[in-house]
């Protein structure tokens, strides 16, 4: 077992649990000049973006608090679902089918499960609900990048997403997901980014089930 292995299944599971990532992202994103006062209209730009999605994958590097670091590819199909598929170094698969959301831990043979409105992801799987009603624009000092920060102040427990996009033309909506930072209820802090967006692409909903590894369950989910 390689050490990312074995820290992986600590900070990065627990990250996982209440949310795929927190604070605002890698500076690299954000041009450290005078804060612009950043416009309203860009958060119903980003709601836009996110509904034009039918499907994507792209490549995730996702980084815990202690700075370890996973990779693999996300796919997204609406409405709801999205899978976090892990290179083979890390026994572990996140799925959501459209109602929960799964962690599996292959290596122990375990499944725990959110409701996907207990989780920031689901921001990104329902941004009607979410975005439009708890969002709110972070100014980055960059006219190019556009951050929001996703809460309810009335249910804490439930975390915090603060999304980055950045103006593409290739993009659904003229906007790009770059990257997210969350925060769930216990403080785990987990940083996603991506990169090589595919856009449209064929995704079967088989894609969003997974086999049960407990011994008392072989049938897929």
């Amino acid at each position: 077992m390689n050490i990312l292995h074995s820290i992986v299944k600590r900070p990065l599971r627990a990250a996982l649990a209440g949310a795929l990532v927190l604070g605002l992202p890698a500076a690299a994103l954000t041009a450290p000049a005078t804060p612009a006062v950043a416009a309203q209209g860009d958060l119903d730009r980003a709601v836009g973006a996110l509904r034009a999605i039918a499907t994507m994958q792209a490549d995730f590097t996702q980084t815990d608090r202690q700075g370890q670091t996973a990779r693999g590819v996300m796919t997204l199909k609406r409405p709801g679902k999205i899978r976090f598929e892990y290179e083979k170094s890390v026994p572990l698969l996140v799925v959501s089918n459209g109602r929960s959301l799964y962690l599996i831990d292959y290596e122990v043979d375990q499944v725990q499960r959110w409701p996907i409105k207990n989780s920031p992801l689901g921001v990104l799987l329902d941004p009607n609900r979410d975005i439009a009603r708890y969002g709110k624009l972070v100014s980055t000092g960059n006219p190019d990048v556009v951050s929001i920060e996703v809460r309810d102040p009335k249910r804490p427990e439930f975390g915090m997403i603060t999304m980055i996009f950045v103006r593409s033309a290739t993009a659904p909506g003229g906007l790009q997901l770059t990257n997210w930072v969350a925060l769930d209820s216990q403080n785990n802090r987990t940083t996603v980014r991506l990169r090589n967006h595919r856009y449209g692409v064929a995704v079967a909903d088989s894609t969003f089930r997974f086999k049960d590894p407990r011994k008392s369950s072989r049938r897929p989910r």
